[in-house]
């Protein structure tokens, strides 16, 4: 990641929602020491996605101003789940989710972040919460009034619709404020469903005598629907394990409206060339969301992935061929029911997913398109499955 070449708080306010406060951010970057910068990721699916880089470049900026990085994986706050955003209570993950999630997290992480020594430090929040004592629990919650906690919008929200509201997840916002006071945070990095959580471990750094942090909010990186936040769950996500040709065509499917928000938060590009591509009397909107897709992925993989993947993609659906390097996946039976089909080649994570792409018409099995969710298919041969616009295969049955 190349650094802008502009004055470090350019850099650093660049397509951020807002600072707690920017007078305070002058204040510690005046001082010529490293910050500590600290940024939480509690590890709740094996995965991250676009919508996490947007915090770790933001991290990446700091590294490459002289700042460390204290990357914090949440294998603690993870038993009780972020209710940040959500209108019911989390499900608890065990242990050993939590810990395979984890290192997932720490190879993808790496993918962003500058991991030299003394730019990065990767911590656990286990280190120091699971050494709290009972009263040691019961100090942090004489930090933060109800009142505050039920200022928060989604507990009013939970309230009003008579939901109910563990205790449980009043601790969240303290243990994430612990996180901070634990390792001296001076800038905490978050999304804006973070700003409570941040604001909140920033008012209890004050009440212990520690320097408040500084709270940086970025946008929420919207899903490739246009509509809802990217997330895993809801299917509209690009991830940073993604293959490279996977990824650009991702990419390459994103309403043209979300690409200045992509191109401000996803890349490096100064704001004047972002400007020209987003300028359709100068570059067709084509033309700049395949520029946005080398981008991106010759950041999560190399310059030759890039084009290989923008001139496989123009193949393939500019000139309407099949991929050259389409994989054969086994299935196993034949015949096989449609929805089952899709979900054994890793085309849908469920058979609700399944059902949804079959009924919007985006399923073919060699020159049959299927449009009913309760088809059973006969596999004879190499047979070419297309799901979508993007995802493709041969299937063939087992032996």
């Amino acid at each position: 990641m190349a650094i802008l070449q502009h004055h470090p708080l350019d850099v650093l306010s660049r397509g951020v929602e807002a600072i707690y406060s920017l007078e305070e951010l002058k204040t510690k970057l005046s001082t010529g020491r490293p910050l500590r910068v600290k940024l939480g990721l509690d590890p709740t699916a094996p995965d991250i996605h676009l919508g996490h880089t947007v915090q770790l470049r933001k991290m990446r900026q700091f590294q490459d101003l002289g700042h460390k990085a204290i990357l914090i994986i949440g294998d603690y706050t993870a038993k009780i789940g972020d209710p940040s955003g959500r209108d019911t209570t989390r499900p608890i993950l065990d242990d050993k989710a939590i810990a395979a999630n984890a290192q997932t997290y720490l190879d993808q992480a790496g993918k962003i972040l500058d991991s030299s020594p003394g730019k990065l430090e990767l911590r656990r929040n286990s280190e120091w919460l699971a050494k709290l004592t009972f009263a040691d629990v019961l100090r942090l919650t004489g930090l933060v009034t109800v009142q505050q906690m039920l200022h928060r919008e989604n507990f009013k929200l939970r309230m009003q619709s008579n939901t109910e509201i563990m205790v449980s997840e009043f601790m969240y916002p303290l243990m994430q404020g612990y996180d901070s006071i634990a390792i001296e945070a001076d800038v905490e990095l978050g999304g804006t469903d973070q700003t409570f959580n941040c604001l909140i471990a920033r008012e209890m750094m004050g009440k212990v005598g520690l320097p408040r942090q500084v709270v940086v909010i970025n946008p929420i990186l919207v899903g490739l629907d246009g509509r809802e936040k990217m997330s895993k769950s809801k299917g509209n996500y690009v991830g940073v394990l993604d293959k490279p040709d996977e990824m650009f065509g991702k990419i390459m499917s994103i309403p043209d409206e979300l690409m200045p928000n992509y191109f401000q938060l996803l890349t490096d590009l100064p704001p004047e060339r972002i400007a020209s591509l987003l300028d359709q009397n100068t570059t067709h909107p084509r033309q700049a969301k395949d520029i946005l897709g080398r981008v991106i992925v010759e950041e999560l993989h190399n310059p030759d992935a890039a084009n290989a993947a923008s001139a496989e993609f123009r193949r393939r659906f500019s000139e309407g061929q099949l991929p050259t390097d389409m994989e054969s996946r086994p299935v196993s039976s034949s015949p096989i029911g449609i929805l089952k089909l899709i979900c054994e080649v890793g085309f849908a994570p469920s058979n609700s997913e399944a059902r949804r792409l079959v009924e919007q018409g985006g399923v073919s099995l060699g020159e049959q398109k299927i449009t009913d969710p309760a088809a059973m298919v006969a596999i004879t041969g190499d047979m070419v499955l297309k799901v979508g616009k993007r995802r493709v295969c041969k299937v063939t049955a087992a032996r």
